[in-house]
């Protein structure tokens, strides 16, 4: 299930004309869902993707599931990928996605509502 958000998200990224650089990277520490760079006003911008896939709408939006804690785990991971990085980025931010899959047919992408929170902190 949670793969099947993964590929959502990065499907969504990449047609909003981002460039995925990363998904699932992970070192010792954790694991990041998505890096890409949100290239789309000629302003590269690293995007730090945490995402959340639910199929039962039971417990809320998937998003809520992010808690202060895994945003300062997502903000220790980034500064750990960024240090193997060339790049510079001048601008990094932090977005939630989440896909509530349809609980009845969990398996059909057609059925899941993606919502995009940007910017959960910058």
């Amino acid at each position: 299930m949670g793969q099947l958000g993964e590929d959502l998200a990065a499907r969504y990224v990449i047609d909003l004309g981002w460039s995925v650089l990363e998904r699932n990277w992970r070192c010792r520490y954790g694991e990041i869902d998505l890096i890409a760079n949100d290239n789309v006003d000629f302003d590269p911008t690293l995007v730090v993707v945490e995402v959340k896939t639910r199929a039962s709408r039971v417990f809320g939006d998937p998003a809520q599931a992010v808690t202060a804690d895994k945003l300062s785990r997502l903000r220790r991971l980034t500064r750990i990928w960024l240090t193997e990085q060339e790049m510079y980025w001048p601008t990094i931010r932090f977005d939630v996605i989440s896909v509530q899959l349809d609980s009845h047919y969990p398996d059909r992408t057609e059925f899941a509502a993606l919502r995009h929170h940007s910017g959960v902190f910058e």
